[in-house]
């Protein structure tokens, strides 16, 4: 990437196309195209996210995702290219595990609400997921790395349980699904043991 943008305003992609990182131009509709644009709007997603006060745990660990998210789509933008290594998948699964075992065992279904800063961890999470299924989209169309899309199935992951760590920052809780279904199995637990 020794050429760094010093025009940002170039107009050639007024014909409906767009340059990669390998100087190749491929239609603004390509599955590549796609799966980078999915990418950045998790990056600018995370980076909302940033905004709300955060533990500083969380906070430096979604400040690296958001680099690691800028390698991922270097990586895409430039076919055949490595820029995501395997600590940063590793990273996430630490995170993950960490996070995780501090948390409730989830019983029931948990809707994407609550704190703000948990709100947005869900868009992030729904966000991680449909850039997961471009890079999968792409990778069955052509040649595509293994890590993009392991490192977006992870992220997601994490989002998911940074929303129920972001949650119950100030002592609150998750936000359940009122399942009719699950409603009527515990009344029927409840007439049971009566």
């Amino acid at each position: 990437m020794g050429n760094r943008l010093t025009q940002i305003a170039t107009r050639t992609g007024d014909d409906g196309t767009t340059g990669l990182g390998d100087n190749t131009r491929v239609p603004k509709h390509h599955l590549r195209v796609a799966a980078m644009g999915d990418v950045d709007e998790l990056n600018s997603h995370i980076g909302l996210l940033l905004c709300e006060p955060l533990p500083d745990e969380v906070r430096d660990l979604l400040v690296d995702v958001q680099h690691q998210l800028f390698n991922l789509g270097g990586e895409l933008s430039m076919p055949g290219y490595t820029l995501l290594k395997d600590d940063a998948l590793a990273q996430l699964d630490d995170a993950l595990a960490r996070h995780n075992a501090a948390l409730p065992r989830l019983a029931e279904f948990i809707l994407p609400a609550g704190t703000r800063a948990a709100s947005q961890a869900h868009v992030c999470r729904t966000i991680a997921r449909r850039a997961e299924r471009a890079v999968v989209a792409l990778g069955a169309a052509e040649a595509v790395n293994d890590a993009p899309r392991r490192y977006l199935n992870r992220l997601s992951d994490l989002l998911f349980v940074l929303a129920r760590v972001l949650n119950r920052v100030d002592g609150g809780d998750d936000v359940y699904w009122k399942s009719e279904r699950l409603a009527r199995a515990r009344q029927q637990d409840a007439d049971g043991d009566a």
